[in-house]
């Protein structure tokens, strides 16, 4: 079976079904120009800070390779400054629109509900513009642009494709300690838009089994698409001991990275705290650890902008723990080359990029065994996967890196070699099948509603 795509059967992840292009021999025409939709958060943002995270990593590397495969696309998301252009390419064939809907700053996500009729007017006027049947399919991304990418699919007799990303149910069954549940509109708004999509992509079988379990999807209408890793920029490269060099890090040092945006789903606190378990065990450590904590706050995380700082201080560890702000691709490549090992003790990811980015820089990784994160991670060969967030489960896994120099090595050259199979180049080609598979469906359901009008 495919490892990117697959149909999801009524149970069974060994039973995902047949891959999507076994199905797509029969000459099913792929899109021409596709219009994705992105409302709340931009491609052009910088990842690990504000509502800017792994889905705008994706949408990037996403529409680069569809564009590769001759596919073009135009993204549109809300503009966030008035300075903005109308338009930037952000590729060839990549075009990024901004759409006036609301104020430019200061609104938060859980206020955009009320500028998705705004927003689906920007998106409308730009398509006034063109000629009928300018845009082939609907490519949407999270609830809010789910149903702007409804109403548009419709009003074009296109198909929409929608990924959610993360879901409210899951999301609200799986709350850190003091964080705040998703409201129960957006429940509703993700209940309709599983209905109304042609297809839905999930980034995991078990994502694909969440969405037939809690929201009653069609199984016929979901494909698993793993998404995939910048290999060319996530690469082991000239090695550990250049990179610390570069970051100004101890070469002999003990480094657990926290990679991310700062809020109570991420759980950067259970890090801070299995490192204080691990110090209080083993004071001598003390010395010759470092632990870094690159991203800024988000989401819930944003109530509390110095939360993290303080906990630090207040576990004795503030010495040890170094706090960064967002980077760049390039340097956060750095940064997974020069920990000894990354850390996710999220308490929900539906797939997790970021697992997949450290590993094809040849870091392993430490995460809770919670969404994707177990497709992302092989358990004791790529990395190590925890069951819940007790802190003394993951200082146990720290203290083992500590005691073996040679572990983050050994499992590194793993990581790299697993991280080989999660090319973008693979994730898009199977993307665009379930474009084609989608359009096919669509123009035999138009054709049987023309025949018995």
């Amino acid at each position: 079976m495919s490892h990117y795509v697959s149909r999801l059967g009524r149970r069974s992840p060994s039973s995902s079904a047949r891959p999507a292009s076994s199905r797509l021999r029969l000459g099913h025409r792929r899109p021409r120009r596709i219009a994705m939709l992105s409302v709340h958060t931009s491609p052009l943002h910088q990842p690990g800070t504000g509502d800017a995270g792994g889905m705008n990593v994706y949408i990037v590397e996403l529409a680069q390779r569809l564009a590769a495969l001759g596919i073009e696309v135009e993204i549109f998301t809300r503009a966030t400054a008035a300075a903005l252009p109308p338009t930037v390419e952000l590729a060839p064939g990549v075009l990024v629109r901004h759409v006036d809907a609301g104020p430019y700053e200061g609104l938060a996500k859980e206020d955009l509900p009320a500028q998705l009729c705004a927003f689906t007017h920007g998106v409308m006027q730009a398509w006034a513009g063109h000629r009928p049947g300018y845009y082939d399919l609907v490519h949407s991304h999270y609830w809010l642009s789910g149903h702007v990418g409804w109403l548009c699919a419709q009003r074009w007799g296109v198909p929409l494709v929608h990924a959610m990303h993360t879901m409210a149910k899951v999301k609200n069954a799986n709350l850190a300690d003091g964080d705040t549940p998703e409201p129960a509109a957006r429940v509703i708004g993700e209940t309709q838009i599983v209905s109304a999509a042609d297809r839905l992509i999930a980034n995991t079988a078990e994502e694909a089994d969440e969405l037939v379990r809690h929201y009653a999807a069609d199984p016929a209408k979901v494909a698993v698409v793993h998404p995939g890793v910048n290999l060319a920029r996530f690469r082991p490269a000239d090695g550990r001991a250049a990179a610390r060099s570069r970051l100004d890090l101890p070469q002999d040092a003990l480094i657990p990275l926290f990679a991310g945006r700062i809020q109570p789903l991420k759980a950067p606190d259970v890090l801070l705290r299995a490192v204080a378990v691990l110090l209080d065990e083993r004071p001598e450590l003390r010395s010759r650890i470092v632990v870094p904590v690159v991203g800024g706050p988000s989401g819930s995380g944003l109530a509390k902008p110095e939360g993290l700082q303080k906990l630090a201080a207040r576990l004795g560890i503030a010495d040890v723990v170094r706090f960064r702000p967002p980077v760049g691709q390039e340097q956060l490549a750095d940064w997974f080359r020069a920990a000894s090992v990354l850390v996710m003790p999220s308490y929900s990811e539906s797939f997790g990029l970021v697992a997949i980015e450290a590993q094809a820089a040849g870091t392993p990784v430490l995460a809770a065994a919670v969404g994707g994160l177990p497709v992302a991670v092989r358990d004791r060969e790529t990395g190590f996967l925890v069951q819940g967030h007790d802190p003394a489960d993951y200082a146990r896994v720290l203290r083992a890196f500590a005691d073996d120099p040679s572990l983050s090595a050994r499992m590194g050259a793993a990581a790299a070699r697993h991280a080989q199979s999660f090319g973008w180049d693979r994730a898009a080609t199977a993307t665009a099948d379930v474009y084609a598979a989608a359009l096919h469906t669509h123009r035999r359901r138009v054709r049987t509603t023309a025949r018995h009008g």
